[in-house]
């Protein structure tokens, strides 16, 4: 049995009509940074964790592939055990450029960028050579995880391998 065109073109337009991109939402509103990082800081502070500040836009694609690497199944116990994240939207390369200078992270450069921040707040890295959004170019997931335990805070007793330590 032949379907008529039109039934065809009816079924494919309504599909079409419900298709939604999907969207995943990593960087919050541009306005809560400011709050955000100094709530991160507190909690570094207690926690005796560092922050990573993660510079980037909902737009970016080589952003969502570096967060989808910072939580895979080998980093998201490094991230978890040693880090507070704070997400910083950078809108279109125009929000929170003030941040990005106090921290000297180059966003004018692209994105995705990172800091670390001890626990007292004080720059311990920023990512001038990029070399984050190369490993998300190269699909380098290990580049990642060296990134976590290079940048991770030193505990007494610990191994630098160590993940949870």
């Amino acid at each position: 049995m032949r379907f008529p065109r039109w039934i065809f073109a009816a079924v494919m337009l309504m599909a079409a009509a419900t298709a939604r991109p999907s969207t995943r939402t990593i960087y919050p509103d541009p306005a809560q940074a400011h709050a955000d990082i100094a709530a991160a800081l507190k909690t570094a502070a207690a926690t005796h964790k560092h922050v990573l500040l993660d510079f980037g836009g909902n737009w970016c694609g080589d952003c969502i592939v570096l967060d989808m690497y910072f939580h895979n199944q080998q980093n998201r116990p490094l991230l978890d055990a040693n880090y507070v994240v704070v997400h910083i939207n950078v809108g279109h390369l125009d929000e929170n450029l003030d941040i990005a200078r106090r921290y000297q992270v180059p966003v004018e450069h692209g994105v995705p960028e990172v800091a670390v921040l001890s626990e007292t707040g004080k720059l311990l890295y920023s990512s001038r050579t990029k070399e984050l959004e190369l490993a998300v170019q190269r699909s380098d997931e290990s580049a990642v995880t060296r990134f976590l335990i290079q940048w991770k805070p030193s505990k007494q007793g610990c191994s630098m391998m160590a993940t949870n330590c």
